[in-house]
């Protein structure tokens, strides 16, 4: 699991929160640009033996990530706005940071508020994939088509979900199955706008495929979550962790998260 798990964080980090990020702020954005050079040492980090060695090259990704928190305020105040697309980009750019932090302690073998390193580990991947891409493009599904109430919806229960299933950890596995159940419920209206609506708006076939997938991806795997959660919760047969990790992480991260953010600069680029 742990290669895996690695190679899914390590897609997060160098192309899913730089294609965001350009989204976010544009393709010449210091900020976009620079990315992949302050995740080095986060990638680095990850193949690295659990130590200080590892810990502190973590912690130079975890300062880029609080880095990029610090601009949610700074956003908040310029735009004065908590609509339901701009809480759910500013939710994207605060949610590295939970990941960067859990990468830090789980490098350096410390088990953070009592959580067990297993568990740290993949906090950071679902702080990059449901933390930032998800509520990324919910906020632009919202942005795009303003007028569904799906869509304003989905920009709304993604980012609350995935807050939910932070609270969830520090309570108990009924808390985080109420956040799964408003995260899926998100996800499922972002599938649910994008397939009916968003994918039919561009004639460019490969955009048009991309969407869809981004799209389709989201009905298997949020039902897979809402599997684990019920399980972790009632104690009913589900999932092992490493399942979780070869169905639901890496279907997110390719089928939802990099297609869905390789269609949306295709569709930026085709309304320049």
């Amino acid at each position: 699991m742990t290669v895996l798990v690695n190679l899914i964080v390590l897609l997060g980090m160098v192309a899913v929160l730089p294609l965001g990020l350009r989204l976010t702020y544009g393709r010449g954005s210091r900020t976009a640009r620079w990315w992949p050079v302050a995740a080095l040492p986060g990638a680095v980090a990850l193949w690295l033996p659990r130590g200080p060695t590892a810990a502190a090259a973590a912690g130079v990704y975890a300062l880029a990530t609080l880095a990029l928190a610090a601009r949610a305020p700074l956003r908040l105040a310029r735009t004065r706005s908590l609509a339901p697309a701009e809480a759910a980009v500013l939710t994207a750019l605060t949610a590295p940071s939970v990941a960067g932090l859990a990468l830090v302690a789980e490098r350096a073998g410390y088990r953070l508020f009592g959580f067990d390193l297993d568990i740290l580990a993949l906090t950071v991947p679902h702080f990059h994939f449901a933390g930032f891409a998800a509520a990324l493009v919910a906020g632009l599904v919202c942005r795009t088509a303003p007028a569904r109430p799906a869509a304003r919806l989905a920009a709304l229960s993604v980012p609350a979900g995935t807050l939910l299933v932070l609270a969830g950890y520090f309570v108990d596995d009924w808390a985080e199955l109420l956040g799964a159940l408003v995260l899926t419920a998100g996800m499922w209206l972002v599938g649910l706008v994008t397939w009916q609506d968003l994918r039919h708006r561009t004639a460019d076939r490969v955009t048009g495929r991309l969407l869809g997938t981004s799209a389709a991806v989201l009905a298997a795997t949020m039902l897979l979550a809402l599997w684990w959660a019920l399980g972790e919760a009632s104690g009913i047969p589900h999932p092992t962790l490493t399942w979780m990790a070869a169905t639901h992480g890496l279907g997110n991260a390719l089928g939802f998260a990099l297609c869905g953010l390789l269609a949306w600069h295709r569709l930026e680029e085709q309304h320049r």
